[in-house]
């Protein structure tokens, strides 16, 4: 038999060490500074879409504290979505994952660096764009500012870990786009933002209980009319937790070298 230039299973690095971890976050990072564009898209869209729907809602503010939550947890998770499939499919068109899987790195170590990565700026984007709803905007919350905080940049990473693990099914960045239909569309629709999911058809009603954006809009309805952490938040932020971290271990293990 032919010897390849895979490493063989028993070389390849299994745990997940946080040395590697970092080093790989800090490699994108540096690529992604010198993308402006995506860190444009990441951080100032959903501060623009916050903005122009209060203005949208000028007449009406008590509309605009209504949804404005629950869509200041949409944006980040559409954007982050976005910019981490393309960006992460752009590595793989390019070679660069080719290379690094050759290294001694392990998938998880891979996926977590990247994670790692967007996060951060899943952190500032959220932060920004809270800051913007509450003082800027006038969203009118009844619980505190940090739990709005928490399950926006939840949302944030939830987007961060599906971007991830779609960015395996694409061949092209146009690929990558065509799957926000199929994976964002369906959650916005049922997630409860245009009608209460109690007062859908049974079967939809169903379907949105399984999809996590459901309860990232659930999670900030809570902040909007309770003061204190309900049950109904804790459980909303564990179920979106959950479910990024069940997505960046399947994209994980469907991170493989591309064959020619």
């Amino acid at each position: 038999m032919s010897t390849t230039a895979h490493a063989p299973a028993a070389d390849r690095p299994r745990a997940l060490t946080a040395a590697r971890t970092l080093a790989t976050a800090a490699r994108v990072l540096r690529q992604l500074r010198h993308d402006p564009r995506s860190i444009a898209l990441m951080i100032l869209v959903p501060c623009v879409m916050l903005f122009l729907l209060r203005y949208v809602f000028d007449g009406s503010p008590r509309t605009f504290d209504a949804i404005g939550a629950s869509l200041l947890g949409i944006f980040p998770l559409i954007t982050m979505f976005l910019v981490t499939s393309i960006a992460t499919l752009r590595e793989r068109t390019s070679g660069t994952l080719e290379r690094l899987l050759a290294m001694p790195l392990g998938k998880g170590d891979l996926i977590a660096g990247y994670a790692l990565a967007f996060g951060l700026l899943a952190v500032v984007q959220s932060a920004l764009a809270t800051g913007l709803a509450l003082w800027l905007l006038g969203l009118d919350v009844v619980g505190s500012p940090w739990l709005l905080l928490l399950v926006a940049l939840l949302d944030a990473l939830l987007g961060t870990a599906l971007g991830l693990f779609v960015s395996a099914f694409a061949a092209s960045e146009f690929q990558a786009v065509q799957f926000m239909p199929a994976v964002i569309f369906p959650q916005l629709l049922l997630c409860g933002l245009f009608a209460p999911r109690g007062t859908m058809q049974p079967v939809l009603e169903g379907i949105s209980d399984v999809l996590p954006m459901s309860y990232a809009v659930d999670g900030m309805n809570e902040v909007l009319k309770h003061t204190d952490v309900t049950a109904g938040f804790l459980r909303d932020a564990l179920v979106v937790a959950a479910c990024a971290l069940l997505v960046l271990t399947l994209g994980a293990a469907t991170l493989r070298r591309r064959t020619q």
